[in-house]
């Protein structure tokens, strides 16, 4: 899988502040993303088997942020990315459904009853934000999701060798495919105010998961 890169080119093109948005607000730079707790801490199984479940229950369901935006796109360029990466999502979404399955149940957390009403409230904003009418906002809701989903990739192709499964093929695309669909975006703010918005459902989601691990260790 091709690791995205956010290192700054010397420029402030559409796409490399794309990049700066996701790499400052999204998974990767969690500090649970970022800690020993989904790696080598005593308690990785169960904070993995959490952190799957929940991906599975916010992004497993179609349509998703991609298959919103594919249905919006008018750019030819934004158009066949979209559409690629909407088959691709697809083949994440049935991974995440065999490691659902393979990591077990839900681990059980203290206070975690209201938890579903969150992904609900989760699952509607995204639902939104792709929808959005302002012209480019949905595509840089879809544009931040592959870009973070490469983090989230990491993760779960490391649960997914703790469990003997082969992780499949990344298909969202890298920078050489993400990069020109940004840059030719004539929306710069919209583009990166709906990148900065789904970087922030994304954190909110490694907030409520790395609260859901320490409601276990504390009991």
């Amino acid at each position: 899988m091709a690791l995205v890169s956010v290192a700054a080119t010397g420029d402030e093109s559409t796409a490399t502040l794309l990049y700066a948005c996701v790499a400052d607000q999204g998974t990767a730079a969690h500090p649970y993303v970022r800690g020993d707790a989904l790696g080598l801490a005593a308690e990785a199984p169960r904070n993995l088997a959490d952190m799957v479940h929940f991906l599975c229950a916010l992004h497993g369901r179609q349509p998703g942020v991609i298959d919103h935006a594919a249905g919006r796109a008018i750019d030819p360029v934004a158009r066949r990315w979209l559409t690629r990466a909407s088959e691709a999502l697809a083949a994440e979404r049935a991974y995440l459904a065999r490691l659902a399955v393979a990591v077990g149940p839900v681990p059980g957390t203290p206070g975690g009853a209201g938890n579903e009403a969150m992904l609900i409230a989760q699952r509607s904003a995204l639902g939104v934000l792709a929808q959005s009418d302002r012209h480019g906002c949905a595509l840089g809701a879809a544009l931040a999701f592959a870009i973070d989903w490469a983090a989230v990739r990491r993760l779960l192709d490391h649960a997914a060798r703790r469990l003997g499964i082969d992780p499949p093929h990344f298909g969202l695309g890298d920078e050489g495919d993400l990069r020109p669909v940004a840059d030719g975006c004539d929306e710069e703010r919209a583009l990166l105010f709906g990148a900065r918005q789904l970087a922030l459902q994304q954190r909110g989601l490694w907030d409520l998961l790395e609260a859901r691990s320490q409601a276990r260790a504390d009991t």
